[in-house]
């Protein structure tokens, strides 16, 4: 039996061994992770001894980073990897902090981001094991499941049972996570194994295993291009942008060649700009009634088949790296022709496939490009128009947006919103410029994950715009504490309406003549008193006012960047919108 004593002296008799808390991270190192978001408990003693092992022996590893809630360390390392592509690892407290990561992991998922997720396991010994329980907590964290609380939500799981697995389990997990459909992945630690010596030979060697890239079905491209160059009326909608600047162009150009409108209903990310001739409002039902080929841009729901109804005989043509969306158990959208790649290189073999037709379809698609261009055009003038009459007291949302995106025009921004300002009055014209909510719904996201993304990318601007609800699902002193300490300056706009906006429209949208549409107050929606959030900002040191007058509006957003640039801190304007 491995006694206390004796672990501790194979560790420390052996130059060339770590305990295997250390091995890990020196393999996340290796791997290219640059970051470890962690909430440490009673488990992490042989990590934090591993950090200092490492520093004692001028080894490399990944920066720990004190994160004190779990569900900001998930939404951190999802807004990272937003902003430069690389996959992250977050570290939480057995049971406990697993769970406050769930909402984080559902959140990943649903969006095909991966994330390396590890917890420690509390000690399966009680005694006689270096490492067994010394606390009563180590008895009330046991579960006979603990990986339950995340399963679903993960692509793979796994529990470290000896010391040399580390290299090859951190090796498989990382390239899963990040093998279409990509995802969060977990792994538990238990804190008996994290104590034994690791031997340090291969630990930084190149990754054992990588990620497959997927490739692009010549002959399945062929067919598609063959339906939308033959279409007399083809439309695209995108939910998920276009993976980056080259698809981004892609599918502005092929667009404009070929007439087609581009809808964006419930965006998660930008794929046209909406200031585009061809970016299409965001009622799907017009556009579907005409529309004869369908092309889905990795949308997890491009339209809601209850109130939007396809023309008979329209063919749908779904692109993405998972393009029927097999984890979700019920999504019936129509696929006649399914193409399975990341949407930027399908983007790109498709506009190459379509200009090999272009010439024998021009007069038809320059007839589109007219009457899809004038439509379109007054739409967007409507939009325009509607946002700027909401600039009265109160304002509305669409005002806020509009104004926040005129005080932006010109910086290179990225503006994550949660049920907070919406896109459609605004102006962006960048891949990485907008990004909303996921669709699973796990609120408190756009915060810790503007500051991810800031962590990710120091030179950009970065808002998070929420709603007064999504601010308080974000454990707020945490938030500002992590931008604090971090030195993270990001623009935090509040859109506070004192109340659950989402759940009323929700409410109305069933029940539009109902009770509780003719109610004064609408249960179970209202959210006053409203708290000072100005002050929860003033806490951690924040600069921070209170906007509730239409004409103060711009001064205090540029007052705010200003803040931001000159002094490295965060800011945030509580914004009173009508509700």
């Amino acid at each position: 039996m491995l006694t206390s004593k004796s672990a501790q002296n194979r560790t420390e008799d052996s130059g060339e061994s770590l305990t295997a808390g250390g091995a890990l991270l020196v393999r996340l190192k290796a791997l290219g992770v640059d970051y470890i978001f962690a909430n440490s408990g009673t488990d992490f003693p042989p990590i934090i001894e591993g950090l200092a092992e490492a520093e004692a022996k001028e080894i490399d590893l990944p920066q720990g980073l004190v994160i004190p809630h779990e569900a900001a360390a998930m939404a951190m390392a999802h807004g990272y990897y937003l902003a430069t592509g690389r996959t992250q690892a977050v570290m939480a407290h057995t049971n406990v902090g697993l769970a406050n990561c769930a909402i984080g992991a559902i959140n990943a998922a649903a969006e095909h981001i991966p994330v390396l997720l590890f917890s420690g396991r509390t000690p399966t010994t009680e005694k006689g094991r270096f490492g067994a329980r010394t606390v009563p907590i180590g008895w009330g964290q046991e579960m006979h499941d603990q990986t339950a609380l995340v399963r679903e939500a993960c692509k793979w799981d796994y529990e470290l049972r000896f010391p040399e697995q580390v290299s090859e389990i951190v090796d498989r997990a990382k390239a899963i996570a990040e093998t279409a459909p990509r995802g969060p992945v977990y792994i538990s630690l238990p804190r008996e194994i994290l104590c034994e010596p690791c031997d340090r030979a291969g630990l930084e060697a190149p990754a054992l295993m990588r990620a497959p890239a997927q490739g692009i079905d010549a002959d399945a491209f062929d067919t598609a291009a063959g339906l939308i160059a033959n279409a007399k009326n083809p439309v695209i909608f995108a939910q998920r942008g276009t993976g980056g600047v080259a698809g981004y162009q892609a599918l502005a150009r092929l667009a404009t060649d070929w007439g087609i409108p581009v809808c964006q209903y419930w965006a998660v990310r930008l794929a046209l700009s909406l200031d585009h001739p061809m970016a299409a409002g965001a009622d799907p039902a017009p556009l579907l009634a005409e529309a004869d080929v369908i092309l889905v841009l990795d949308s997890l729901a491009p339209w809601s088949p209850d109130i939007h109804k396809l023309k008979p005989g329209a063919k749908v043509i779904q692109l993405g790296q998972d393009p029927l969306y097999s984890r979700f158990p019920v999504r019936n959208f129509p696929c006649d022709l399914a193409l399975a790649c990341d949407v930027e290189p399908g983007l790109l073999a498709l506009e190459a496939r379509l200009a090999d037709r272009l010439e024998g379809h021009k007069p038809e698609a320059e007839a589109r490009f007219d009457r899809w261009s004038r439509r379109n055009g007054e739409q967007r003038r409507a939009v325009i128009a509607r946002a700027e009459a909401g600039g009265q007291d109160p304002m509305t949302k669409e005002f806020v947006s509009l104004t926040l995106s005129r005080a932006l025009a010109g910086r290179d921004a990225a503006v994550l919103s949660e049920l907070g300002c919406p896109l459609a009055p605004m102006s962006l014209d960048h891949p990485k410029a907008w990004y909303q909510e996921p669709h699973s719904g796990g609120l408190g996201w756009s915060f810790p994950a503007a500051l991810g993304m800031k962590l990710g990318n120091r030179e950009r601007t970065v808002v998070a715009t929420m709603g007064d609800g999504s601010y308080m699902f974000s454990n707020p002193v945490a938030c500002h504490q992590i931008a604090e300490a971090l030195e993270l300056p990001v623009l935090v706009l509040i859109v506070n309406n004192a109340e659950w906006g989402a759940v009323r429209q929700s409410v109305l949208g069933l029940y539009p003549g109902g009770h509780a549409a003719r109610s004064n107050r609408m249960p179970l929606t209202q959210l006053s008193p409203v708290p000072d959030f100005v002050k929860v900002a003033e806490a951690s040191r924040a600069f921070a006012r209170k906007v509730e007058h239409a004409a103060d509006l711009e001064p205090a957003i540029r007052a705010a960047l200003h803040h931001m640039e000159t002094t490295g801190t965060m800011a945030l304007l509580d914004v009173r919108v009508r509700p």
